[in-house]
């Protein structure tokens, strides 16, 4: 039999360890865009990578030692409304877009990836 609190620690560690490398993709993302000219900015890109990689460093950190499930259960609310937009860019592309529906497809494929493994931290206690 599994100890109840050895297995809550390790769905929380690997909710924060997916997360984390949701966040990478996303700083991956940012900066090609950037690199590409596709990606409308305001102010100096270092700065958002930074804010970025700050808040990825804090909820990686929030999920990995406090194992809060209000803090799993935030960051999975502020996930889940990714949705929206990336199944419009999946399946109702604008004309003229500058991404391709697969590349809404794959990213919602790992925000509904991301957001099972914190649910799993957050509900399944």
């Amino acid at each position: 039999m599994t100890d109840p609190s050895k297995a809550r620690e390790r769905k929380f560690r690997q909710a924060a360890i997916f997360y984390v490398h949701v966040a990478i993709l996303y700083e991956s993302i940012v900066w090609v865009l950037h690199r590409d000219g596709s990606l409308p900015v305001r102010g100096p890109i270092a700065i958002w990578l930074g804010l970025g990689a700050l808040i990825a460093g804090c909820v990686f950190l929030a999920l990995w030692r406090w194992q809060n499930v209000w803090v799993a259960r935030v960051v999975w609310g502020l996930g889940a409304l990714r949705i929206p937009a990336l199944l419009k860019g999946a399946f109702l592309p604008p004309e003229g877009a500058v991404l391709s529906p697969s590349f809404y497809l794959t990213a919602l494929i790992v925000v509904l990836i991301n957001l099972w493994f914190l649910a799993r931290a957050a509900w399944d206690l």
